[in-house]
């Protein structure tokens, strides 16, 4: 039998940044994972850039049960100190928008940080590996994989959420915490674009490709202003993305069109100096022509010159902008969605250690915890501090 101090269950983000972390300590660390290779997610991220952190986290962009939860390990390594490694390994990186940094080649250099780390480390790596049984007998886990028998003092489940099934996503990180007593909070596909009901659809999939700068809000009244982007499926873009993970089933998004600027009092002081200038001409200067004619379609521009327009017309046409009501069909799930919002329950795991409360040496990290961010390399940032957490813990036991 194979023995090990300690055993992680995935190869991602948390899971090697966190076998890295214990294995520069001394201690013998085997990271299994289902699939062919190592980051499979990380390399799909950013559009194949790695937006690994942000310069702007805060405990206040992650959704859980337990919104304190996640303070701890976020304090404890901060983005500065992601970023410090990225500069250690000489990545070239870039500020996008909104505090997002970015790889300036590819998603590729942070999977070789990881692995670079993880090779000082002495860290094993073992892919294609099927985990079939996992028992603790005394103070020892006993992982049944690939027809062997492997031991270890610990046990990190580092596996992700249900998120892009194709790149092996499963609910078997689930199913362990379920097994050694620990709660599930339900689980949803978050970070993910939005599909309609037909009737809206027919109208807007014309517009498949065109992307505006909008303000969405919630029913909770969450709000995000960036571009949203029509898809012959729906609504997508980072604005969609972002309020997904706030709504609920049956619930409207509120779309205000023109964020920046108080229609009510523009197309008054337009109506004075350009009278006869036709409306969806004047909208024209700051939507897309092929948009204009879409809400003309829905009624909320009428084909009238700004003459034509009294006070209560005015009133309507800007409410309608700013407060454009659409009730999302769905979302379109797992398959396309960033992560997974929910997981294993906070209340029985030490927000300090990351260890179970039910079952000593048992640690879990990074998405298959109930902490979601936003978008912008917030939940990347939760694996780096999660795994930096409970790395911290096992090497000082």
């Amino acid at each position: 039998m194979e023995k090990f101090d300690v055993i992680i269950i995935g190869a991602g983000a948390a899971g090697l940044f966190c076998a890295a972390n214990v294995g520069q300590k001394g201690l013998k660390v085997l990271v299994l994972d289902n699939g062919k290779k190592a980051g499979r997610k990380i390399l799909m991220s950013g559009g194949g850039r790695c937006n690994f952190t942000n310069l702007y986290i805060d405990p206040t962009a992650y959704i859980s049960t337990n919104p304190h939860f996640c303070k701890s390990a976020l304090a404890r390594f901060t983005q500065w100190d992601f970023i410090a490694l990225v500069q250690k390994h000489n990545i070239p990186y870039h500020e996008k928008i909104l505090g997002q940094l970015f790889c300036d080649n590819s998603a590729q250099d942070i999977v070789d940080l990881l692995l670079i780390e993880c090779k000082v480390a002495g860290v094993s790596l073992r892919f294609q590996s099927e985990i079939t049984e996992i028992k603790k007998i005394d103070n020892k886990f006993l992982v049944y994989v690939n027809e062997k028998v492997i031991s270890s003092n610990a046990l990190i489940v580092a596996s992700g959420g249900l998120s892009m099934p194709k790149l092996g996503a499963t609910p078997f990180g689930y199913r362990i915490a379920e097994q050694f007593g620990h709660n599930i909070q339900p689980t949803r596909a978050a970070l993910v674009p939005f599909t309609l009901h037909k009737t809206l659809l027919d109208v807007l999939q014309t517009l498949s490709g065109i992307a505006i700068s909008v303000k969405v809000s919630s029913q909770n009244a969450m709000t995000f202003q960036e571009n949203l982007l029509f898809t012959h499926r729906g609504l997508s873009g980072p604005a969609i993305l972002q309020i997904s993970s706030y709504w609920q089933p049956g619930e409207h998004i509120s779309i205000n069109l023109f964020p920046n600027i108080n229609l009510i009092d523009y197309l008054t002081h337009e109506q004075t100096i350009h009278p006869n200038l036709l409306l969806k001409n004047l909208l024209a200067k700051y939507l897309p022509k092929r948009f204009i004619e879409t809400l003309q379609i829905l009624k909320k521009i009428p084909d009238k010159s700004l003459k034509q327009l009294n006070k209560s017309q005015i009133n309507t046409i800007a409410e309608g902008l700013h407060n454009w009501q659409i009730q999302p069909n769905s979302t379109e799930g797992y398959r396309t969605a960033e992560v997974t919002l929910g997981g294993v329950d906070t209340s029985s795991i030490s927000s300090k250690t990351m260890e179970s409360e039910k079952v000593i040496g048992l640690y879990f990290i990074g998405e298959v915890v109930d902490v979601t961010g936003w978008l912008g390399g917030y939940n990347f940032q939760w694996a780096w501090s999660s795994a930096w957490a409970c790395a911290q813990h096992l090497i000082k036991s």
